[in-house]
């Protein structure tokens, strides 16, 4: 690439392009290529000027080569993030709007009157024609005034008024869709951005675990059980039973077999399947969540809902208004005034835009937020309820400890043959056993006969002649009839509640327990006393564990109410109950036995890397592996709330007063049209700021 260095300081460089034209495209390749770069902390690309300033670290002449190498055809950058990119979205109502302005100018300046009249008489068709046919519907709303303040105008020979209201009005509604469409497409290019993998079946037939962003169309992936279909495609062999709800609002699962078509965002509930990929991630998945995020009535908030309905049910009294100013005053001016100014553009703008930048903040902490209601609903939630494994603690088990019951055998030797006999099985706890042996170095042979496995309750076998058998207290003591050692009892009873433990006896006597601890989350005390500091008054946990460990596990974390041994019915009955007490009610799980319950409560929140489809079914997923962003939404959505009726009260006040000083003559009705439209665009803007301060930020 050709350049000319324009300006620059330590750390800072300004180059221009040695290139006609720059599209849309190769700016925002060239701005994520350098982004990329590891000694390059910001980078701004300029369309019109084809400049390009970055600021860096290291070393000026390693930039320069850098740039000089680079390439529109051959940098590697991601598809996704040229799809996604809001500078083509910025720039066209730039234009739009800069144009706006330049013509109003030149036609003042340079067209004569009579010209200006003809034009002026042209444009009003438009607006005249949307405020009779709305009228025609039985409806009166805003464009009913437009069209009446226009028409008195028209009809009274003030064409500048006429022509001056149809600007304003026309640079209100380029700044109302221009703001608005910016807050929807930042908000979905956070939610669209997705860094899972998939599995790829390669032509040899095998699975291999790839970036999302590597897949092509055409290319074979394979869904599992229990994961989301992440592409739209065609299933080309398996059989598989299909969650479509979040796409069709379907509630039986679809069956889904060779020669059928599957949906990207639909969970795979039984079964597995193989698809073939007819179009990529990127817009696809891109215009969805736009769709979803315009479109979807039922994601919207009582508050928006409620502003819209009061914007169009103030329209009557603003006609009225205007009526019994005209009848008061007999001055036409005044009344036009009156019809210069309505309630409904800001309440109709500002509400969503307020709801769609606490979503996008909420992005920002790795929270993807499904719609506004959610967020309602948690600033007004008393009651939290969250399981434990994978929530409050880490769902990743280790052996804390080994309580040898054994005078031959040391605990080192004990975890060795534990590690042998549990390796070739699955399960978490299993694991753990392997995983601490392999941490010490406990390199073992295979000194038993055939293993036995007996499903949710432990192993038997033959160790050098004797019956060794490891797994729960039911398996090992009441099944199998092993008995402590004599003298041993005190040590059995002082074994630490908070873990699980795996009983290992060898000859029908107790030789070791094996203490395996699903490790708290550092933070899970503090997330749920700030909890209780945001307003929530009742925290609750469930888990399927046994009551002991239930109970140390509760005493640690500080919640004020725990249950045990629950099944996923259970989780979802309790938050039913809650709800019919009148409690809004936050449910934080992760696994598939949790979505009966997260689909129950008010808000749920699926955390972490947990099962697909509790992701799915939740309305509130964090990806950070944090609980404190569970704070910090509760902090969020009571800020939204408290912004959107800062906003009722100065709507009402701003509106309320241009309409009195437009009254009582201080303003003429251009001005009003300006100060209204000024205000609406501040007042969207201001709903735009960030909530949270950033001492506030957890």
């Amino acid at each position: 690439m050709k350049f000319a260095i324009k300006h620059e300081i330590k750390g800072r460089i300004r180059i221009h392009l040695a290139q006609k034209r720059m599209t849309y495209r190769q700016a925002d390749i060239l701005q994520c290529y350098l982004e990329d770069q590891a000694n390059i902390s910001k980078a701004t690309v300029y369309v019109r000027t084809q400049d390009v300033a970055v600021t860096y670290t290291g070393s000026r002449d390693e930039l320069i080569r850098l740039l000089s190498r680079f390439s529109y055809e051959t940098a590697q950058v991601a598809e996704s993030a040229l799809e996604n990119s809001g500078r083509e979205l910025n720039e066209t109502y730039k234009e739009k709007l800069i144009n706006s302005v330049v013509l109003r100018a030149l036609n003042k300046m340079f067209l004569p009157y009579p010209v200006r009249v003809v034009i002026t008489t042209a444009k009003s068709v438009k607006y005249i024609y949307h405020g009779v046919r709305t009228l025609m519907k039985g409806k009166l709303e805003v464009p009913v005034l437009d069209a009446t303040a226009i028409g008195v105008s028209m009809l009274r020979g003030d064409f500048n008024t006429a022509g001056s209201t149809m600007f304003l009005l026309g640079i209100g509604e380029i700044l109302e869709e221009w703001t608005h469409k910016k807050s929807v497409n930042d908000l979905a290019r956070s939610m669209s951005i997705n860094a899972e993998k998939v599995w790829f079946v390669n032509e040899d037939g095998q699975e291999v675990l790839v970036p999302v962003s590597s897949i092509k169309a055409g290319d074979l992936v394979r869904v599992h059980m229990g994961n989301v279909i992440p592409f739209d495609g065609n299933v080309v062999s398996g059989e598989a039973m299909v969650n479509q709800t979040s796409l069709t609002g379907e509630s039986a699962p679809v069956r889904k077999a060779e020669g059928s078509f599957a949906y990207a965002g639909t969970v795979l509930e039984e079964g597995e399947i193989t698809v073939k990929v007819k179009e990529a991630a990127g817009s696809s998945r891109y215009e969805k969540i736009v769709s979803m995020i315009e479109d979807s009535e039922k994601l919207k908030s009582s508050v928006e809902s409620n502003a819209e309905h009061l914007a169009d049910k103030l329209v009557p009294y603003t006609l009225a208004g205007t009526g019994v100013t005209y009848l008061l005053t007999r001055n036409v001016t005044k009344t036009l005034a009156v019809l210069m100014v309505d309630f409904s553009c800001a309440l109709k703008l500002a509400m969503p835009i307020s709801v769609l930048s606490a979503i996008r903040e909420a992005s920002t902490h790795s929270i993807t937020v499904k719609g506004g209601k959610y967020m309602e609903a948690m600033s007004e939630a008393t009651t939290i309820v969250f399981d434990k494994t994978g929530t409050l603690t880490k769902a990743k088990p280790v052996v804390s400890d080994v309580v040898s019951f054994s005078e031959e055998l040391s605990p080192d030797e004990l975890l060795r043959i534990a590690a042998c006999m549990e390796e070739h099985f699955p399960h978490s706890m299993a694991r753990a056993v392997v995983n601490a042996a392999k941490e010490k170095h406990l390199v073992h042979e295979e000194m038993h006969s055939k293993v036995e496995y007996i499903v949710a309750h432990g192993i038997s076998t033959t160790i050098e002649g004797k019956k060794a058998v490891i797994g729960s207290w039911h398996f090992v003591m009441e099944d199998e009839k092993c008995v402590i050692p004599e003298g041993m009892e005190d040590r059995f009873e002082n074994l630490p509640l908070e873990c699980s433990h795996l009983y290992l006896a060898i000859e029908g006597k107790l030789a070791a327990v094996i203490c395996v601890e699903d490790p708290l989350r550092e933070e899970a005390a503090d997330a749920v006393r700030e909890l209780k500091e945001a307003g929530i008054t009742k925290v609750v946990m469930m888990t399927g564990d046994s009551e002991r460990t239930a109970a140390a596990i509760a005493k640690r974390v500080g919640v004020d109410e725990y249950y045990s041994e629950v099944l996923p019915e259970d989780k979802a009955s309790f938050v039913e109950k809650e709800k019919e007490l009148g409690n809004k009610v936050i449910m934080i799980g992760d696994g598939i036995n949790d979505s009966l319950a997260l689909s129950s409560a008010s808000v749920g929140i699926a955390i972490s890397d947990g099962a697909a489809i509790a992701r799915e079914i939740a309305d509130v997923t964090i990806s950070a592996d944090n609980l404190h962003e569970i704070v910090t939404l509760k902090r969020l959505s009571t800020a939204l709330m408290k912004r959107i009726h800062n906003n009722y009260r100065t709507i009402i006040g701003v509106n309320g007063g241009l309409i009195a000083l437009g009254v009582a003559g201080v303003i003429m009705p251009t001005t009003s049209a300006l100060l209204h439209n000024l205000s609406t665009l501040t007042i969207s803007l201001r709903s735009m700021r960030n909530y949270l301060p950033k001492e506030e930020e957890l």
